[in-house]
C-alpha cells in the first residue's frame, strides 16, 4: 500500500476536525503530500469522516490521477495541487468548514490581528474571492489571495490552512478558528482593537523559535 503512514494520518486527522469542531459530516478535505514518491494522500470524496479508512485514501499523482485507491479523490483536488505547485513548503492542506471563520469569509472579510495568535497565518488571514467549490476558478484564486501565509478564508465557503506536515496544518487552522470566534465576539460588543504592524512582526519572530525545536 502507497503511502500507509500519510493514509493513517488522513484518517485520524479527519476525525480530530470533527471532533475539534471544524467541519460537520463530509465537510473539507484533508491531503498530505511525499516529495519521496511525488504522490499526494488525498481524503475521498463525499465520505463522512467517521466511515473513512485506511484503504479509502486515495492516492493521486501531481496531475490529479489516481495512482491508487477505490474511492473518487476529493472534488477540491485541484486547489490542493495548486498550492503544492505553487508553495515547495507546504507539504500538507487542511479545509475545514469551521463556524467563526467561515462566518467572516461569508462576510467577505479577512482576519484581522486581534489577537497574537493569528500569527500562525501571517500578520493577518487573507480572503480568496468566491468560486464554485471544486473550480479551476477556486484554485486561481486561493493562489492568488494566499501568497506566503499559512492560512486563507475563502469567501462564502470556509478556510484552508497550510504547513509543513498534517499536525502543523492543522494548528493553524484551529488557532485560526480561536482567533475567528474572538473576532466575532469583540465585533459584537465594539470595535476591537489591533496589534500593531511592529508588534506582530516580533511575535512572529519568535514564533520561529516557539514550543521544542527539532
Amino acid at each position: 500500500m502507497l503511502m500507509e503512514q500519510q493514509r493513517q494520518q488522513i484518517v485520524a486527522y479527519g476525525l480530530r476536525m470533527i471532533r475539534s469542531g471544524l467541519t460537520t459530516g463530509s465537510g473539507g478535505n484533508l491531503s498530505l503530500l511525499s516529495a519521496e514518491d511525488n504522490l499526494i494522500a488525498i481524503s475521498p470524496s463525499g465520505m463522512d469522516y467517521s466511515d473513512v479508512t485506511v484503504a479509502d485514501i486515495v492516492i493521486i499523482d501531481r496531475a490529479g490521477q489516481t495512482v491508487e485507491g477505490e474511492r473518487r479523490p476529493s472534488s477540491e483536488s485541484g486547489f490542493h495541487l495548486a498550492l503544492y505547485a505553487a508553495r515547495k513548503d507546504i507539504n500538507a492542506i487542511v479545509h475545514t468548514h469551521s463556524v467563526y471563520a467561515t462566518t467572516l469569509a461569508c462576510l467577505h472579510w479577512e482576519l484581522p490581528p486581534v489577537h497574537y495568535l493569528v500569527a500562525f497565518s501571517g500578520d493577518k488571514v487573507p480572503l480568496a474571492p468566491y468560486a464554485t467549490f471544486g473550480s479551476e476558478e477556486l484554485a486561481d484564486n486561493i493562489i492568488a489571495s494566499i501568497g506566503s501565509y499559512n492560512a486563507v478564508l475563502l469567501a462564502n465557503h470556509g478556510l484552508v490552512a497550510v504547513g509543513k506536515d498534517i499536525k502543523s496544518s492543522f494548528n493553524v487552522a484551529e488557532e485560526v478558528e480561536l482567533v475567528a470566534r474572538i473576532y466575532c465576539q469583540a465585533k459584537s460588543l465594539g470595535q476591537p482593537v489591533l496589534v500593531d504592524a511592529e508588534e506582530m512582526v516580533r511575535v512572529t519572530e519568535k514564533f520561529g523559535s516557539y514550543g521544542q525545536q527539532d
